[in-house]
């Protein structure tokens, strides 16, 4: 039976979603450079031939680590679905000669490099400067047209976001996007691989969106994301992913499979990201490109990655267009034949739509809840209407029990403040939107109120 090795990390699809594909298509062997989720390590047990939680010591030479166990298992293939340990499996499949991301893929990671070989080849992007030090950021905020967004070059998830609208904000959004990374750190959301990558910042230019020029009804975001893969060098799209409006900075709140755009202006999107990863000179990896929307039509890539969108993107194109990523990348990897869609699916060929919903402390307006709360499903289920076909889940690898105090919202430290994340099944997308829209109003009316000890803890 064929091997795969599984390099675990923060980020990306749940583990016990992607680990039950995996296991369904070859033997398992899982290397965990972080803690497994509780409500996923019963299902690592069951699934995997091995499990190896690495030393300190043994994860300083991630690559020679993850070569070293390769060989040691026998390995087809090695995957990740973690942002922040893309590069070294992309770097150890080189070593091993196995089929993986490709040498350009830390071209898909950091930031700087990623706009720096989009502006080579003329792709349409906002302004950006790569920063390492308060006056490169006081010498970007003199050049470049404000509002500005700075961004850890290679972070994720929004984190350390920083809007910057006059100068005299340099110096303190400088001081705390970097007490953001030293943080994230801490609690695993960092790149594992490129030393000293939390000293690393590029600023852009915040273009205007406009979601109402590209979506017919209301409650869109002015953005969305083109999934996809690249298959020997050969990009794949696949659908399209909506979203809600972010909340400030630029956190992403909820995410819906799929985007209800007209055909044409699918088509226009599509050969946006096209462009943009083509340009990367990826390899064999899924994609994630977010594209921005704005007036009459304009476009900037946002960002892409070398690896599926995160959170639930995968289980919903799954539900919604019958595709099994994971499973058919692994194939791929192996050797195998794969039948990939040869253009991005279509609003009209889904079946109904699914959407996934990060739980923060703020309401529809942005506005941080008045009160501390405490996170319980139940109540959820119970106190929320939604519409009727609709179900809404939680996913309980990926929150809180049930008890704990609810975090404040922290704009700087993006979803690393999350409490939850559900997840919504439903006729159609714009009642995917609605569904959401209402839990997001409710939460902070029916979660049980915090104990006075506990909103002062």
């Amino acid at each position: 039976m064929s091997k795969v090795l599984f390099v675990h990390a923060k980020g990306g699809p749940p583990l016990g979603y992607a680990l039950t594909r995996v296991a369904a298509k070859s033997s398992v062997h899982l290397l965990a450079l972080s803690d497994l989720p509780p409500g996923a390590a019963a299902t690592a047990e069951r699934l995997c031939a091995s499990i190896l939680v690495p030393t300190e010591s043994e994860r300083r030479d991630l690559v020679s680590l993850i070569v070293a166990r390769g060989q040691v298992v026998g390995a087809d293939a090695v995957v990740t679905f973690s942002e922040y340990a893309v590069v070294a499996v992309a770097e150890a499949c080189e070593k091993l000669g196995l089929a993986g991301p490709g040498s350009s893929s830390a071209l898909a990671r950091d930031k700087r490099m990623m706009r720096r070989t989009w502006q080579e080849h003329g792709i349409s992007q906002p302004r950006f400067r790569p920063v390492a030090s308060e006056q490169d950021l006081h010498d970007a905020a003199a050049d470049l047209p404000l509002p500005l967004l700075l961004k850890a070059a290679w972070s994720a998830g929004s984190t350390a976001h920083q809007i910057i609208r006059s100068p005299q904000e340099v110096a303190a959004a400088w001081e705390r996007s970097r007490e953001v990374m030293a943080e994230s750190a801490q609690l695993g959301y960092a790149e594992l691989h490129v030393a000293d990558a939390d000293a690393d910042f590029v600023v852009e230019q915040i273009v205007a969106g406009s979601a109402e020029d590209w979506f017919d009804q209301p409650g869109w975001g002015d953005y969305v994301s083109v999934e996809g893969v690249v298959v020997d060098g050969d990009f794949r799209p696949v659908c399209l992913s909506g979203r809600m409006p972010t909340v400030e900075p630029f956190t992403e709140r909820a995410g819906i499979t799929p985007a209800p755009l007209p055909h044409d202006a699918q088509e226009r999107v599509v050969a946006l990201a096209r462009d943009a990863v083509d340009a990367l000179g990826l390899a064999n990896c899924g994609t994630h490109t977010e594209i921005k929307l704005g007036a009459e039509g304009r476009m900037w890539v946002i960002e892409t990655a070398a690896r599926f969108g995160g959170a639930m993107t995968v289980p919903q194109i799954e539900e919604v267009f019958g595709l099994d990523l994971i499973g058919m990348l692994v194939d791929h990897l192996l050797g195998r034949p794969v039948t990939w869609p040869t253009r991005a699916r279509t609003p009209g060929e889904a079946r109904g739509a699914a959407g996934s919903l990060v739980v923060l402390a703020v309401d529809g307006a942005g506005d941080a809840w008045p009160d501390r709360r405490v996170w319980d499903f139940p109540t959820v289920t119970e106190a929320v209407p939604v519409s009727d076909g609709s179900r809404l889940s939680v996913v309980a690898e990926s929150s809180l029990p049930d008890g704990a105090l609810v975090p404040v919202y922290d704009p700087a430290a993006g979803a690393n403040t999350m409490a939850a994340l559900c997840r919504l099944s439903a006729v159609d997308p714009q009642t995917a939107v609605r569904d959401l829209g209402t839990v997001v109003d409710l939460l902070p009316r029916v979660l049980p109120p915090a104990s006075r000890e506990e909103a002062l803890s």
